[in-house]
């Protein structure tokens, strides 16, 4: 029997990554919100990873702090081990993965939810979303639960019809033995959603006391770790380490001699997998001549003994699965506490989505994270928070957020999503980016504080810091342009030292700092009017006269990316009439409708001649 249970602006439904963020934003920026999930005890969970960041997704993380976010924040407070990745490589790629004490973090997460201010979180499993006159209305409970609603963001995750598989054991399952979510699945394709089916999966679980770990190479944290939020109050602790080991030929054996028993293989999984991820046997099939498989060992937290074999992903029957695991260095006498299994879950089109996550056709629908299609705790946060906000703003009365994606990786992300959409779980990468030089985790602050400051989410002390910060690097970048180191034979022994060649006249210390090998920090010998700076304002502004050709390029590129975007799209435009657009062409154009002339020329089948054509039309 229903009943009336109270009535809020947003309905929220899921509380992972995606969840949490949509609740909290649209709380902070005024709106009654109620966040729904099926089990208390799961909030903030990480049935997979227990880490945060990590190539490209680091950027995402960065870039969630400068808009209001709470990922950053909880991730510095809950994370045991912070390493910045590929410094080898220039700042364009470098990106900040902490491994996370995976209970402290859900602890963390829900007693910010259950403070906030105007938001109510409640354990219970919504089976249905109800519209009047074509919009949201209201959600539904199993229990008959009615909550009058103006808008819903679907963040269902792994949840939305799930179903687990280990071998030949299939079971109707969430994530970690959790419930799944059957029947909002149907209520979503009678609305006119278009779901597909996306798999993914975990690796084995095993007990640190089973472990060798002298037969592993030791993976130690930074010796200054870097926090992901840019104002942080405290700087991070290492407080755990991680461990490498490899898969070897007697592993891949006895994968190969179980082939036949994959759910992969024998047809039991029809959902499909993340490519950037791929299981253990698909690893093996795939890339038949490589004798080896990097494996990470990583806690799962400090109160725990359980490690995380990632890289072993599986869906294997549990008996291969310890032949296998035991096969490997250090682990012949593991002891595997939760075994691998693959997920299978649905998921929507994203490209029924426009670019504020909202359901083109459904308005107050929004969806975000792995029911949009993409995979990993970041991308989910990312679209959670977006879409939290664009709900509380429209209620709101007020213009929606649409961050581009020569702005920031959160507009590659979800432009890649509603635009070209995806056909298997999209993982973020900084290879995604044309502008990923601009793009750094390392600027993300004065790129988007401004729009979190606009939005009320980010103080207006907060905002001054920002820009004060970036005041300080135009000025030392200025001075360096302008300060002179004299030829001596301290220089020219330092030059030669570093392999460079020597001076005879006076050289600037910004055209010092340009060259290979040497560094704003290292060349201070020889400027002693040096200011004391911050070390974020040290980096800043080598990062601006190392870079600055490629910099100022990539600018230029973005302008004219802005060009396009600005040309916007009637809604209504009609694709069939007009001349020099190929029969593709209009119906995706048809299909999609992008909201601009730069949209439309990242949609799959839309040639450049087309975009030439919309371009005369336009001009018409």
């Amino acid at each position: 029997m229903e009943y009336a249970a109270g009535a809020c602006d947003v309905a929220v439904i899921g509380a992972g990554h995606a969840g949490i963020e949509a609740a909290l934003a649209a709380a902070r920026l005024g709106c009654e919100t109620a966040i729904f999930t099926m089990n208390l005890d799961a909030v903030g969970n990480m049935p997979c990873n227990p880490a945060i960041g990590g190539t490209a997704k680091g950027h995402l993380v960065r870039e969630l702090s400068c808009l209001g976010g709470q990922m950053p924040a909880t991730a510095d407070r809950a994370c045991i081990q912070f390493r910045m990745l590929n410094l080898s490589k220039g700042p364009a790629v470098w990106s900040l993965r902490a491994q996370a004490d995976r209970r402290e973090y859900q602890k963390l997460m829900k007693g910010v939810l259950e403070r906030q201010e105007r938001l109510r979180l409640v354990q219970a499993e919504i089976v249905e979303i109800r519209t009047e006159g074509g919009s949201v209305s209201a959600v539904v409970t199993r229990s008959g639960a009615v909550w009058k609603c103006r808008a819903a963001v679907v963040c269902t995750g792994t949840y939305l019809a799930g179903r687990t598989v280990v071998g030949d054991v299939t079971e109707e399952s969430g994530p970690d033995g959790m419930h799944a979510s059957g029947p909002l699945a149907g209520c979503l394709r009678a609305l006119g959603l278009s779901l597909r089916r996306f798999k993914t999966g975990t690796p084995p679980r095993v007990n640190a006391r089973s472990v060798d770990f002298s037969k592993m190479e030791l993976q130690p944290g930074d010796a200054s770790p870097e926090p992901f939020t840019f104002d942080a109050v405290a700087v991070p602790e290492n407080r755990a380490v991680c461990w490498l080991t490899w898969t070897n030929e007697r592993t891949h054996e006895i994968i190969r001699r179980n082939l036949h028993r994959s759910p992969l293989y024998s047809g039991v999984i029809d959902g499909v997998g993340p490519r950037y991820c791929p299981s253990i046997e698909t690893k093996i099939v795939t890339f038949p001549e490589k004798t080896r498989h990097q494996l990470f060992v990583e806690p799962m937290g400090l109160g725990t003994g359980e490690l995380y074999l990632q890289g072993l992903s599986s869906s294997l029957p549990e008996d291969v699965q310890i032949e296998m695991v035991h096969s490997i260095a250090g682990l012949e006498k593991a002891e595997i506490q939760r075994y691998a299994y693959a997920i299978e879950y649905d998921c929507v089109d994203p490209t029924e989505l426009a670019p504020t996550l909202e359901v083109r056709e459904i308005p107050g629908l929004y969806g975000a994270g792995q029911f949009n299609g993409s995979s990993g705790y970041e991308e989910a946060a990312a679209q959670g928070f977006v879409a939290g906000v664009n709900a509380a703003l429209k209620i709101r009365g007020r213009e929606p957020l649409i961050l581009d994606r020569a702005g920031s990786y959160i507009g590659t992300l979800i432009d890649d999503l509603v635009t070209r959409g995806t056909n298997e779980p999209y993982r973020m990468m900084t290879s995604r980016s044309e502008y990923r030089l601009y793009l750094r985790q390392d600027n993300a602050d004065i790129r988007l504080c401004g729009i979190g400051h606009d939005l009320g989410l980010v103080s207006e002390e907060r905002y001054r810091r920002v820009l004060d910060k970036y005041e300080n690097v135009k000025r030392e970048t200025a001075r360096l342009e302008a300060t002179f180191a004299p030829p001596s034979q301290e220089l020219n022994a330092f030059l030669t030292e570093h392999g460079q060649p020597t001076v005879t006249t006076g050289v600037s210390l910004a055209s010092l700092i340009r060259r290979p090998q040497l560094t704003y920090d290292s060349t201070a010998p020889f400027d002693p009017s040096r200011p004391d700076l911050p070390r974020a304002v040290r980096m800043e502004a080598e990062i601006e006269l190392k870079y600055a050709g490629y910099i100022e390029k990539q600018m230029r590129q973005i302008k004219e990316f802005r060009r396009l975007e600005e040309k916007k799209l009637p809604p209504d435009m009609d694709y069939n009439s007009i001349q020099g657009l190929r029969l593709e062409a209009r119906q995706k154009l048809t299909q999609l409708r992008p909201d601009n002339l730069g949209q439309a020329g990242r949609i799959s089948g839309v040639s450049p001649a087309d975009v030439a054509a919309l371009m005369v039309y336009l001009s018409r």
